[in-house]
């Protein structure tokens, strides 16, 4: 807006005033304030300009129309934060419990030998996240809104769909997750508390966790940003929980180094066991779920084109905090528990966290415990709002947090999620049936997501507005080609469940024949040592 446009400013083009070169706030009628930029001598004429409105309480009254300065410290401090958010709320939602379990167990089994994986995964997950982060700077609307618009509505509607159904059916496992992080520190089974009690406390906790959550989304404002404050702290929380356990732990030097070289356990002769460990440790690392939402979680912060080099600096801060983070829990369980206990004892996070206590003492698994309780609740917040906004965007109703149907979709994942945990808690229910759904969801969703990335990067369409670097593509790529390995093998594991559980014939006990009734028997009995063997 020019000055000359309010009379505000030709009150003030009339005056004798010298206006510095930094803001001054000059305050208006309404009780806003306008700030001012640019010099302004005697001879000069031509009215200072409007730059933006801001508060007025900001105003020192003492000191006239100057508004009161940070100290260079605060600014300083502002400034590094302002440099950092999307990329650290993506790795404090990947660093959930399946994450925290798998690296204790690959560093269970198989010591220090796969931390190259570690990074390997980093790699891919620094690209797929780069290049979302450049597409919500540098595209119009939100990836699924242009999906919309080039490619039909109902593209961006499936994959909202999909993206949600796995969030709710994962949901489940967030709850009892963070549920079983505070196990340590609840009262266990005992003569004065039966275990229909003990289940009884635990549902009644997963309900006021909820409950929380969905007010924190009506009654706070501007929730992106009490988001990232949250999910830092979290970040900040694990990192310095698994820290102090790792120095706890001694780890070789050496044989850290060693994990740095690309080996498979077992050499050319690798089990089907290592494979599938490798697969499992990238998987949880490499979240493609995680790297699509950026775009959105750069779109709430604010970016456009002019912070691309920001956005890459906080994804490079983000993800390498997530793979030396992940780095630290595999080595911890390496130099504690590779060697000395069955890797199939570590059944859940707790289990990790119960296996470290006789060595360590109370106080460093209590920390342990708080690094698990954190990596449980960022995953718990975060993965509902992927649900809910993806849904929410992929259905045209709006993408921000702060907006109704986003909010609302949420809550629905939330209680989804919840409704299933408390069935588990309190009724002992299989949830084979979920987790068959949840990863025939994931089978479709993996590669579509991918795919989705490198059409908006690489399409005639938004080619030249996107400007993607060579190597974000081609880290981009080897993604998709490695969520497309992930979809068939998990596609093969939905199918063996399928069969396993609900196409098999169901064993039958026959009833007891009295011998003299039969010369024979119908079938020949097989021999007992066959049979064992």
């Amino acid at each position: 807006m020019q000055a000359t446009d309010h009379p505000l400013s030709r009150l003030i083009s009339e005056s004798l005033f010298t206006i510095s070169p930094a803001d001054t706030c000059i305050a208006g009628a309404s009780g806003t304030c306008w700030s001012l930029r640019g010099w302004r001598s005697p001879r000069d004429h031509s009215p200072p300009q409007l730059t933006r409105r801001v508060d007025c309480s900001l105003i020192d009254p003492q000191r006239g129309l100057t508004p009161p300065t940070e100290s260079a410290g605060m600014q300083g401090s502002r400034k590094v934060l302002s440099r950092f958010g999307p990329a650290i709320i993506v790795a404090a939602v990947v660093l959930g419990p399946g994450s925290i379990l798998t690296s204790s167990k690959v560093g269970c089994e198989f010591g220090y030998s796969l931390i190259w994986v570690i990074i390997a995964a980093g790699l891919l997950m620094v690209g797929a996240t780069a290049l979302s982060a450049r597409l919500g700077a540098s595209l119009e609307k939100t990836p699924c809104q242009e999906l919309a618009s080039s490619l039909g509505r109902p593209v961006s509607v499936f994959i909202g769909a999909v993206l949600f159904f796995v969030v709710a059916a994962f949901q489940s496992s967030n709850n009892i997750a963070v549920i079983a992080a505070l196990d340590p520190l609840m009262p266990q089974e005992s003569a004065d508390l039966s275990a229909g009690q003990l289940n009884a406390i635990k549902a009644g906790l997963l309900i006021l966790l909820n409950l929380v959550v969905v007010a924190a989304l009506y009654g706070l404002s501007k929730l992106y940003q009490r988001l990232e404050q949250l999910m830092i702290s979290l970040m900040l929380l694990m990192i310095i929980g698994f820290g102090i356990n790792l120095l706890f732990a001694r780890p070789a030097p050496l044989e850290v180094a060693k994990g740095l070289i690309p080996s498979i356990p077992g050499g050319g002769g690798a089990s089907s066991e290592s494979l599938l460990a490798v697969l499992g440790l990238i998987g949880t690392t490499f979240s493609i779920a995680g790297a699509f939402y950026q775009a959105y979680l750069v779109k709430e912060k604010g970016w456009t084109k002019n912070e691309l080099s920001i956005g890459l600096m906080d994804t490079i801060t983000g993800i390498t905090a997530l793979g030396l983070t992940t780095i630290m829990i595999m080595s911890t369980s390496a130099a504690v528990l590779h060697g000395k206990i069955d890797p199939s004892q570590l059944q859940s996070v707790t289990d990790v966290a119960k296996q470290l206590q006789p060595l360590f003492g109370d106080w460093a698994a209590y920390l342990f415990v708080a690094g698990i309780f954190a990596g449980a609740f960022s995953s718990f917040f975060v993965n509902a709002t992927i649900g809910g906004v993806l849904l929410s965007d992929g259905l045209g109703l709006g993408a921000s947090l702060d907006q109704k149907w986003p909010k609302l979709f949420t809550v629905l994942a939330l209680f989804a999620g919840m409704a299933v945990a408390l069935a588990m808690v309190l009724a002992d229910w299989n949830r084979v049936a979920l987790i068959i759904v949840a990863q025939a969801m994931t089978v479709l969703g993996g590669p579509v997501l991918a795919a989705s990335l490198l059409y908006l990067a690489l399409s005639k369409r938004y080619r030249d507005q996107v400007k993607a670097p060579a190597w974000m593509v081609t880290l981009m790529i080897l993604g998709f080609i490695f969520v497309s390995i992930v979809a068939v093998q998990t596609a093969r594991n939905v199918a063996q469940k399928v069969q396993t559980e609900f196409l098999s014939p169901a064993v039958v006990e026959e009833p007891e024949v009295e011998e003299p009734e039969l010369e024979q028997p119908l079938l020949p009995t097989p021999d007992p040592v066959e049979t064992s063997e």
